[in-house]
């Protein structure tokens, strides 16, 4: 497992202070992104979390995943990384 976690169906009041805030209950955060449109700045509804280690982002995985914030049951998974092209 990875230290970084994909975190979805966040509201759009969610802010990355609450997000830290939630995931630092099961260790150490080293990273909150919410995802915002270019254009109008508000959020897309998702996030991406790092932790300090693979097993903090096992146990933030465990009990977070289903959890309520601000009134939306977040979606914790591991993130997956993408490829990006090569540029040769």
């Amino acid at each position: 497992m990875s230290n970084k976690l994909y975190v979805g169906n966040l509201s759009y009041q969610s802010d990355e202070d609450s997000l830290r805030e939630l995931f630092s209950q099961y260790g150490t955060v080293t990273s909150v992104r919410i995802i915002t449109d270019r254009e109008t700045r508000r959020s897309k509804g998702f996030a991406f979390v790092e932790m300090e280690s693979p097993e903090e982002a096992s146990a933030v995985l465990s009990a977070l995943d289903g959890a309520d914030l601000d009134g939306r049951q977040l979606k914790v998974r591991e993130a997956i990384e993408k490829e990006r092209p090569s540029r040769f």
